[in-house]
């Protein structure tokens, strides 16, 4: 028979999981500042291979304003540039033979609302995986009292989940709030 503690830990292991989703789609969104996560999920063909920017290029961020990039190889930069480019993140990548270089333009009131609510999105999305990973907590204690768990326990596990839930959509609450307040700050 499995336990309540098992039931949760797997329950708790999901809703960590789209925490991590939540924090990572978050640090791709460009709040103004200039961060090397923005060119996460960007690609490059180096030789036939499609390879993420971060391995074929040093990623530096000399200011606030500035991702800098240093090619592993001179003859990559137009194939970087077309890659930035393609990615559509907003940014016009320029060189000067050796580097590329990425200016952070600061974000005009309507882009900020815009990034306000894609991240709004993302964290509706988070809680949906919450709300998944109570639902088969829930059942799993629904069932294992067919299997013999005593109804109380049963009814005391899925209080727990709740718990966890709401411990875990509070996170998401924090962590939007905190996100919206970097994008809004002019």
């Amino acid at each position: 028979m499995i336990e309540t503690d098992e039931i949760l830990a797997i329950a708790r292991e999901k809703m960590d999981k789209a925490m991590l989703h939540l924090e990572d789609a978050f640090a791709s969104v460009r709040a103004g500042k200039a961060t090397p996560s923005l060119l996460n999920g960007i690609v490059v063909d180096y030789y036939g291979t499609p390879t993420p920017i971060s391995q074929v290029a040093s990623v530096t961020v000399p200011d606030a304003r500035t991702v800098l990039l240093q090619p592993w190889e001179k003859k990559l930069i137009p194939a970087i540039e077309k890659a930035i480019l393609v990615a559509n993140i907003g940014l016009t990548p320029s060189n000067n033979g050796e580097q590329i270089r990425l200016n952070i333009p600061p974000l005009t009131e309507e882009r900020r609302k815009e990034l306000v609510k894609q991240i709004k999105a993302e964290s509706e999305v988070a809680r949906v995986s919450l709300r998944n990973a109570r639902r088969d907590a829930v059942d799993t204690f629904k069932k294992a009292i067919k299997e013999g768990m005593p109804e109380d326990v049963s009814k005391d596990g899925e209080e727990r989940a709740q718990k966890l839930t709401d411990k875990y959509s509070k996170k998401i609450d924090e962590a939007f709030a905190a996100k919206e307040a970097e994008i809004m700050t002019v």
